[in-house]
């Protein structure tokens, strides 16, 4: 439980963290150097637990490092540059809904009623936290943080596929994937026109809050929780991400959310809980007639 508390207040706290470096740093050199660095924080991880580091399936590693880590990153990095800190969190957050129809598209996996609800439900969230009708905020920013849910989506089934095929440890898999990302970030910061980073201290406190608390030490807790819960549970307690986000956002920021945007943000969270919490109940179900079936048979 305390592991999760952390995990959430670190990543959604990140939020903020990652907003107000803006003025210091263009988005996709600061990118570079923090997942470089996070990249980096992995691998001596990998090295101190003894855990194996052979890279299998090198292009499908390629492929889920362009789309988790350069392709995310940069995304969301890009949006906060004119997008609010807790609004671009929830629109990243709704990569769950893309997800579903992709998985059932590209992995075969049958989405059910109540799931078909939940994503409507998010899609009617989604419209109110966009409030096209008064244009309220910068719409290039919502585009890029839905892009970059939609990146995170297409990096989940990649990453399923390469689970399911491919023996490769789970930590090993994350450092390499950040390395390609990383690496493919750092050709665009090097290929696009930029600032000059401006050395402020508040650059470098971010970038080893990013780079080293949210990247390294977040993800090792989001893996022990996965290890102690179901992952219908661990979804639904990755709410309070965004969540702290919007609170973060409004407490630090000023980012006060309108009534429509609340309500949004209520519809999508509601989604997502309900989404979790039947992934969760499904499951159980599913642990309880293998057990049944399996004491039949003895």
């Amino acid at each position: 439980m305390i592991a999760l508390v952390v995990m959430a207040l670190i990543w959604g706290y990140n939020w903020v963290v990652m907003k107000k470096v803006v003025p210091y740093a263009d988005p996709f050199d600061f990118s570079a150097i923090r997942t470089l660095l996070g990249a980096t924080a992995l691998f001596l991880v990998l090295v101190a637990a003894r855990r194996p580091m052979r890279l299998r399936a090198p292009r499908r590693v390629m492929l889920l490092g362009l789309l988790q880590t350069a392709a995310f990153t940069g995304l969301v990095q890009w949006a906060l540059v004119s997008g609010g800190a807790g609004k671009t969190a929830v629109l990243v957050y709704t990569m769950p809904f893309w997800l579903l129809p992709l998985a059932w598209a590209l992995l075969g996996e049958r989405v059910r009623r109540v799931q078909w609800i939940a994503i409507a439900t998010a899609a009617l969230g989604l419209l109110l936290v966009l409030e096209p009708w008064s244009m309220r905020g910068s719409p290039l920013a919502s585009l890029l943080a839905l892009g970059g849910g939609l990146a995170w989506a297409l990096a989940t089934v990649v990453a399923k596929r390469i689970r399911r095929e491919v023996e490769m440890d789970l930590l090993a898999l994350t450092a390499w994937q950040m390395l390609f990302g990383a690496l493919a970030l750092c050709l665009v910061a090097m290929a696009l026109p930029s600032r000059p980073i401006t050395p402020a201290p508040y650059f470098f406190f971010a970038l080893g809050f990013t780079a080293l608390l949210a990247t390294g030490f977040a993800w090792l807790l989001w893996l022990y929780v996965l290890q102690h819960l179901s992952a219908g549970m661990a979804g639904l307690s990755a709410l309070g991400i965004p969540l702290i986000g919007v609170l973060a956002g409004w407490l630090e920021l000023g980012e006060r959310p309108s009534s429509a945007e609340l309500g949004g943000m209520g519809l999508i969270c509601a989604a997502l809980a309900f989404s979790s919490l039947w992934s969760a109940w499904r499951g159980q179900r599913l642990a309880r007639q293998a057990e049944a079936a399996a004491a039949a048979g003895s």
